[in-house]
């Protein structure tokens, strides 16, 4: 067994971890925040944690009310221009905390008088260190370069840290759902190693989500890059009308991220032009209907939309995973990666 399916596997128990551990620094956060009265959100982070952050823009707009943005590193480090950030809530996500460019967001705005969160896996990180406060993953040493459990522990927290500012016990109450959903989404995730093959020789593939599951097309995307060295892109459904939709002919594969939930509709829209098309569909749903027309469906159980993401994930984490097994690829040391990028 990899190690990345060792990682893959311990996803439910990580999440459990976080649940049962974290949630008394959360409130802790949550009361920061409210006190700071931010005007809005800045997040700086890149690779993996960049995803996170973009399913961030979508949990915290819509429960919460408070705009995010993305954090434009470079101005920081190449440029020395920081935005003004003095009234912002300014988070930096990285599994190892390493990376400079986002450890210099973070300190200019701390400088500012912003208040600043680390989101890491490393509690005596130089990003964990350069934050006021620090929430840490608990996901436990990762040694695969692709990340997975991390990613889904990223959006875990913050899943957690929008129910305390929410204040809300239903949402605590659908996150108590979480490892259960975890482990049964690995559970029908078993049958992608029976026809992963058939992809054997595939040079580009495209993944598509919406909303929250924005996040989850970007991820699965930047897996298949990274373990099988293809061109593979994510995109917003919405986006994809715009043009990029012009690129899919026959047997072009799309992994549709498509759960129930407000964007199912418009998923099954571009579900139905995409089968006009002949494309290859490998559709992530819980929705009967929508995963009858793939021609591999990739089921998940029903879960609330907001959470949807966690699980939507680790299908398309496996199926980048038996991709690179059927081609003999090293899975846990892609070629040109490390685990830790320190980017400036």
């Amino acid at each position: 067994m990899s190690q990345l399916q060792k990682e893959i596997a311990e996803q439910p128990a990580v999440i459990a971890r976080l649940l049962d551990e974290s949630w008394a620094e959360t409130e802790r956060v949550a009361a920061a925040i409210r006190a700071f009265n931010p005007s809005f959100v800045c997040i700086a982070a890149r690779g993996t944690s960049d995803n996170a952050a973009r399913y961030a823009q979508y949990v915290f707009g819509h429960a919460l009310g408070l705009p995010v943005m993305l954090a434009t590193p470079s101005l920081h480090t190449l440029y020395h221009q920081p935005a003004d950030l003095s009234r912002a809530l300014v988070i930096g996500i990285s599994q190892s905390g390493a990376a400079q460019d986002v450890r210099q967001v973070l300190a200019d705005a701390r400088q500012q008088g912003a208040l600043t969160l680390a989101i890491s896996n490393v509690a005596d990180s130089p990003l964990a260190n350069t934050a006021e406060y620090l929430l840490p993953l608990r996901a436990g040493r990762e040694l695969s370069v692709a990340a997975s459990k991390t990613y889904t522990a990223q959006l875990t927290v913050l899943a957690m840290l929008t129910a305390a500012l929410a204040d809300d016990p239903a949402m605590r109450g659908e996150l108590a759902l979480l490892p259960s959903l975890a482990a049964k989404t690995l559970e029908l995730s078993g049958a992608i190693s029976v026809w992963a093959g058939r992809y054997q020789k595939i040079a580009r593939l495209v993944a598509l989500g919406r909303g929250f599951n924005y996040a989850t097309a970007c991820e699965i995307a930047l897996k298949i890059k990274e373990l099988i060295y293809i061109a593979s892109e994510g995109y917003s459904e919405a986006d994809f009308w715009h043009g990029p939709i012009a690129a899919i002919d026959a047997l072009h594969p799309v992994v549709l991220v498509a759960p129930s939930g407000a964007t199912l509709d418009s998923m099954r829209v571009m579900q139905a032009d995409l089968a006009k098309r002949d494309a290859d569909l490998l559709v992530i749903s819980d929705d009967p209907q929508t995963l009858e027309s793939a021609a591999n469906p990739l089921p998940v159980p029903a879960a609330p939309e907001w959470l949807s993401p966690i699980t939507c994930v680790m299908p398309g984490q496996i199926f980048a995973m038996q991709q690179a097994l059927v081609r003999g690829y090293a899975v846990d040391k892609p070629r040109g990666l490390s685990k830790v990028t320190v980017t400036e």
